[in-house]
């Protein structure tokens, strides 16, 4: 069974993954100040998230972070 995080996780993928997003978007939606659902800085420190041009483009779904959710739909 999968943890809260795990599941918030890959729910972030899949918005992240749905249409493009920026930056500021992206972080004003899932960053926290919650240091127990630090979902995003997780993400990101796993190599789950890319980001165009640092933090001034797009952010997409690494394909570190693709081949997660692909691992989640088979399961």
């Amino acid at each position: 069974m999968a943890t809260a995080h795990e599941t918030l996780t890959l729910q972030m993928l899949e918005w992240i993954q749905s249409q493009p997003h920026s930056y500021a978007e992206v972080l004003d939606v899932w960053r926290s100040s919650c240091p127990r659902l630090a979902i995003w800085e997780d993400a990101c420190a796993d190599g789950l998230i890319a980001c165009e041009r640092g933090c001034a483009g797009l952010v997409s779904v690494s394909e570190k972070g693709r081949r997660r959710l692909r691992a989640a739909q088979r399961a």
